[in-house]
């Protein structure tokens, strides 16, 4: 093998990882039950999140918005907003209530979400963009407090990537969480996203949910 095609192939893979790094530290979070919200409902949530570095590397913080409306008492969308250092983030879910709790210590709740992504690269940073699956369980263990569990699947496509270079990768979070109760109107989130896969990292999130009904 020529030196001159070592050369190009070291190149292709730091610019591979160089490309994919960006759009890996941008996370939304979860943060919510997989109960949907009661039919005309608004919502308002905000959080930040902390995205925890891998194999020594730095810490990457963001804040993270969800604003959402009930059209059924069983289906609800909300857009998403997420502030990072590398970029923008914004997109569409939709989730849908499959299967609901009725009577105290019955089956948790069911839900499935899926939904849209796009990242507004800053200087020196790709735009990507993506699409997520997330079934997702919750059970409450008191009035107030809801523990939940998702399975956050997100494929992710890098732009305007140089030829040769992979420009498609999937991240994969078990996230478990909480969601307490605070009043009629406000919840507080928390939850730790457990990354299962190469390209995805663990992360912190924890807000607080506004609803106005």
């Amino acid at each position: 093998m020529r030196i001159s095609q070592i050369v190009r192939i070291i190149f292709v893979a730091v610019l591979g990882l160089c490309f994919a790094l960006p759009a890996m530290a941008q996370y939304i979070g979860v943060l919510q039950s997989a109960e949907t919200m009661d039919r005309g409902t608004y919502k308002l949530m905000v959080a930040p999140i902390m995205v925890l570095g891998k194999d020594g590397a730095d810490n990457k913080t963001g804040f993270a918005a969800r604003g959402g409306y009930a059209f059924t008492e069983n289906f609800d969308v909300e857009a998403k907003l997420g502030l990072f250092d590398q970029g923008t983030v914004f997109g569409l879910d939709g989730e849908y209530w499959i299967s609901r709790s009725t009577k105290k210590n019955s089956r948790p709740d069911f839900s499935l979400t899926g939904g849209f992504h796009m990242m507004s690269g800053k200087e020196n940073y790709y735009d990507s963009r993506g699409f997520e699956i997330m079934p997702q369980l919750s059970k409450h263990v008191s009035k107030n407090l809801e523990l939940c569990g998702a399975l956050n699947a997100s494929f992710e496509k890098i732009k305007d990537v140089p030829p040769g270079v992979d420009d498609s990768f999937t991240t994969l979070h078990l996230v478990p969480g909480i969601e307490y109760r605070l009043s009629d109107t406000i919840d507080f989130e928390a939850e730790f996203g457990i990354a299962i896969n190469d390209n995805t990292s663990n992360y912190i999130g924890a807000g607080l949910a506004y609803y106005l009904r």
